[in-house]
């Protein structure tokens, strides 16, 4: 086990990080406790709320993290379909993540942090709205991108819930996403970027 004094400026907060993020992607958010996490990271029991507060604070900087890399992930993407790709795959890359972001229940929801990450993820998920075909402006545009968020995010849940695992099999999920939009559209922008993450 690592000694606390291992751990410098921010170290110590990267650590307790990974620590939750091992046991919410082996066990779910709901597993997780301070107390255990010091001793995964290999620092004194007070640690963890020195930086996170509580749990619920802790959840919320991961979530945070989440949507960071989310947006990072997106801003890469070319295109409406790509961003339903990219959607697939940070999910499959970060379960983790993924399970905590859209648990608002879990979160201290007007932190600033996960506010502005969160605000950027979904100005990435919208750009690509407008090259769906008749989707039009305000209500349209909006039902549109639910349509295509739903797409998404119902199969990265399925994924991560282990109910593809047979179709899927060996494969890149983001493929077969590619894949399944091409049976289900026609043209060139087929459903798959939602609009506001985490909102109902």
């Amino acid at each position: 086990m690592t000694s606390e004094r291992s751990y410098h400026h921010g170290d110590l907060r990267r650590a307790v990080l990974a620590a939750a993020l091992d046991v919410i992607r082996t066990d779910g958010p709901d597993a997780l406790s301070l107390r255990d996490l010091a001793r995964r990271a290999g620092v004194s029991h007070a640690a963890p709320a020195h930086h996170f507060k509580d749990r619920t604070g802790l959840l919320t900087a991961v979530a945070a993290e989440g949507y960071t890399l989310f947006a990072d992930a997106l801003a890469d993407a070319p295109g409406l379909r790509e961003r339903g790709v990219a959607y697939v795959r940070f999910a499959s890359g970060h379960p983790a993540h993924f399970q905590v972001m859209f648990r608002p229940e879990l979160l201290r929801v007007d932190d600033p942090a996960l506010l502005a990450a969160k605000a950027r993820a979904t100005e990435e998920l919208r750009a690509g709205i407008g090259e769906l075909p008749h989707s039009g402006r305000g209500r349209d545009a909006r039902l549109a991108g639910i349509a295509a968020w739903s797409l998404a995010h119902g199969f990265a849940t399925l994924l991560l819930s282990g109910n593809l695992d047979e179709p899927v099999g060996g494969r890149d999920p983001g493929e077969v996403f590619h894949q399944l939009t091409g049976f289900l559209f026609s043209g060139p922008a087929p459903l798959d970027g939602p609009t506001t993450p985490g909102s109902s």
